[in-house]
Order: C-alpha cells, then sequence, then structure tokens
C-alpha cells in the first residue's frame, strides 16, 4: 500500500475526479476526511468504510473562510495528523463572456477555485508541518496552460492559472518543511463539474462531440485516471517532484 499510515483531506470529494481519488487513497491505506459543501458525502465515506477503510465526511463549503477553518479543526479532531491535502473543489462559473459575466459570480468562481486553495493551505499546513511533512496538490485545468484558452470561461482559466502559480510559490516557502506542492491539470474528464458546464451550451450534444476531438486521445478522461496521477503526487513515488504543473490530459495541449 503505497499511502499507509497516512492521513488525506480532500475537498469536493463526494464526486468526479475528488471521489476517485478518495476512494483509491483509501483503498493503498490512507486514512481520508472527505469535504464538500453538498450533503451527498455519506456514500463516499460509506464505501470507503464498508472495504474495511476509515474515513469521515466533513460539510464544509471553501468559498467561506469561516467554513474552512472549521473543515482543518474538524479534520485535526477526527485524525490528529494530516500528510496529504488535495484541494479539488472547483466551480465552473457562469459560461458566460467576459463581458457578461457577473461581478458576483466571478467572485464565486475565485473563492471557490483560487482563494479557498490559499486559505486550506494556510489552515492546514501548520498540522502537516507538525505531523512531519506531506504532499499537497492543487487541481487546475489545462485550459490555464500556455497555448490554450476558451471563450466564455474567463472567470474559471484565471482561477486556475492563479492556481498554477500559487503552487509554484506553495513549494518554494515548504519545501524545508519537508512538504511537496504540485498541481494536477486534467484535460476533459467527464465529471458532474463538466455535464453542468455542459448543460448551460446551446447544443449539448454537439458539445460533447466536439469535446471527445479535442485531445490527441480523440476521448474524454476519466475520474480514475486523474485519480492515479494524484495517487502519484501523493506517494514516495513523487518524492524527488515539486513545484510542477502535471498535466494529465490526453493530448489536449497538443492537439
Amino acid at each position: 500500500m503505497k499511502l499507509k499510515g497516512r492521513v488525506a483531506l480532500i475537498t469536493g470529494g463526494t464526486s468526479g475526479i475528488g471521489e476517485a481519488t478518495a476512494l483509491l487513497f483509501a483503498r493503498e491505506g490512507a486514512k481520508v476526511a472527505v469535504a464538500s459543501r453538498g450533503s451527498a458525502g455519506d456514500g463516499v465515506v460509506k464505501r470507503i468504510r464498508e472495504a474495511g477503510g476509515e474515513a469521515v465526511f466533513i460539510k464544509a463549503d471553501v468559498s467561506k473562510a469561516d467554513d474552512i477553518r472549521r473543515m482543518v479543526d474538524a479534520h485535526t479532531a477526527a485524525f490528529g495528523r494530516l500528510d496529504i491535502v488535495f484541494n479539488n473543489a472547483a466551480y465552473e462559473g457562469p459560461g458566460k463572456s467576459i463581458v457578461d459575466t457577473p461581478e458576483d459570480e466571478l467572485d464565486r468562481v475565485i473563492d471557490t477555485n483560487l482563494k479557498s486553495v490559499f486559505l486550506t493551505c494556510k489552515y492546514a499546513v501548520p498540522l502537516m508541518i507538525e505531523s512531519g511533512g506531506g504532499s499537497i496538490i492543487n487541481t487546475t485545468a489545462a485550459s490555464a496552460h500556455e497555448g490554450l484558452a476558451w471563450p466564455n470561461l474567463g472567470a474559471y482559466i484565471a482561477s486556475k492559472g492563479g492556481v498554477i502559480a500559487l503552487t509554484r510559490v506553495l513549494a518554494v516557502e515548504l519545501a524545508s518543511h519537508k512538504i511537496r506542492a504540485n498541481s494536477l491539470n486534467p484535460g476533459i474528464v467527464r465529471t458532474p463539474l463538466l455535464e453542468s458546464f455542459a448543460a448551460k451550451q446551446a447544443d449539448p450534444d454537439a458539445f460533447w462531440n466536439a469535446l471527445s476531438q479535442e485531445q490527441l486521445l480523440k476521448r474524454l478522461g476519466r475520474p480514475e485516471e486523474l485519480a492515479s496521477a494524484a495517487l502519484f503526487l501523493a506517494s514516495d513515488d513523487s518524492s524527488f517532484v515539486t513545484g510542477t504543473d502535471m498535466v494529465v490530459d490526453g493530448g489536449l495541449i497538443l492537439g
């Protein structure tokens, strides 16, 4: 088991990439705190416990600073240590042009996707240091990578670009504490978040068909494939990797 004896906190952990990662981390021996603003976390936790793992659900809206503080406090009360933080919660935004994006929607995207990563690390890092170090993983987006941008996602892409930059700073600041920080950059993965964005399109079927052709592999990614990449970054397999934006995109950026 690659994560035996370790404890992980995963935001956005009840669906998509977060859910798949929580299940995989648990199978690899980690104790897992699954955080989400919804109330569906019991399903993930139940599956982990039924398989013999240990997990708790923490209800938290990471767009709110008070919820983040309570989330870290609840994690501490449950497990007393923290080795892995996976900042995975995200909000896709209104799917509108920059001109038509309301300011409150911009704030919601930035608060959920960028500010939450900053604050989660702010409150979680002291426990990680006390625990002897570990790994921080932040989910970004291929659309925030150099050479690729899409319309109607201005707030989302800006927020994810900020996470890429923030991850580099975390890597520099925390290296002396034996904490590695990397970001995980998915291509187009069929998740509830993407399905929500697709539903806002004029022709969702055409949207899905177009997406399947964007990547060199001519298919959408699966959450489990990103979970495997997160496991690499969380485990000692990546012990000499920090400050990187790990692209797992099926060739999207090259397509």
